[in-house]
């Protein structure tokens, strides 16, 4: 480790690390109960990820009464102050008390994939337990994960030595070359192309219904490098009975010619679980955005309604 990450400038980050590896030391119960009320604390001091969380039940959702979808705002913001708590578990639990915690569905479709030796993109969304997600998905198979350089240096050593700890391995998030190179490789590589994206190869998808802008590299990727494509879904079991991991089979006839039908395609998928945990999608995410200035703004103050 750097001396200079010892300096006291990193004193506070270093001091969080230790209350997070405190954290992890708690029965998952007693997660489970504070991640509750620590997410009544970020819905009353964040009013604008409340806003946006509003929105999109709204939009997404429309079926839902108003009582309804206030129900489903609180139970998000609860879902998100228990993931808060539990990034800690997911960076320190060992793999027997994670084996316990954990049931994962078809992961025998994922060491099918890779004996076949031409890498593998796990293709998921991001919903509130991702950290888990990861952790888990690194117990049955060593995965690449993309990420985002953090300027804080402590944190940025923390998140690799956590993250890496037991299998994963960390993919600059613009170096598409080393993605492919991964996949080449008969890699596996967790990959989550839901959220809005606005760059080079951007297309409006719909999502509920709703055009947004979306990546549709995943199955240019898939087509680059022959690897096989399995969408996996994590989920928060009800009260403190854990956690189900599901991985499917490789989607068949992928890629197609049309990128953005293969992405339609996997946001249908994403849709359907969002039905089954609607409180663990990450509503607080902008997700309706244009690519033009025509494009409607969902989140304005004149903001329009959804058909």
């Amino acid at each position: 480790m750097r001396l200079r990450l010892l300096a006291p400038r990193y004193w506070l980050t270093w001091a969080g690390l230790g209350l997070l590896r405190l954290l992890a030391l708690l029965p998952y119960a007693a997660i489970v109960r504070l991640g509750r009320l620590l997410g009544a604390v970020v819905r009353r001091l964040a009013p604008g990820f409340v806003r946006t969380a509003r929105r999109n039940i709204e939009l997404c959702l429309p079926e839902l009464s108003a009582e309804g979808r206030e129900r489903l705002l609180n139970a998000h913001f609860a879902s998100l102050g228990i993931a808060l708590l539990e990034t800690p578990l997911a960076w320190w639990i060992t793999p027997a008390p994670l084996a316990k915690l954990v049931r994962i569905e078809g992961a025998e479709h994922l060491r099918a994939a890779l004996a076949r030796k031409r890498g593998v993109i796990v293709l998921t969304a991001h919903f509130t337990s991702m950290e888990m997600a990861g952790r888990t998905l690194v117990s049955i198979a060593p995965a690449g994960f993309l990420y985002r350089a953090t300027k804080n240096e402590v944190l940025a050593y923390a998140l690799e030595r956590f993250r890496t700890g037991y299998g994963a391995y960390p993919i600059p998030k613009e170096d598409i070359r080393a993605f492919i190179s991964a996949l080449r490789h008969g890699g596996c590589v967790w990959y989550a192309p839901d959220q809005s994206y606005r760059k080079k190869g951007a297309e409006m998808v719909p999502m509920f219904g709703i055009p947004a802008a979306t990546n549709t590299l995943t199955s240019r990727l898939a087509r680059m490098s022959g690897a096989s494509v399995l969408p996996y879904f994590f989920e928060r079991l009800p009260g403190t009975q854990g956690y189900r991991a599901v991985i499917h089979p490789p989607l068949e006839n992928f890629p197609s010619d049309s990128p953005a039908e293969d992405t339609a395609r996997f946001n249908r998928m994403i849709e359907a679980q969002v039905r089954r945990v609607p409180e663990q999608y990450l509503w607080i995410h902008r997700r309706f955005k244009g690519l033009s200035p025509d494009y409607p703004d969902y989140y304005g103050r004149q903001a329009p309604r959804r058909a």
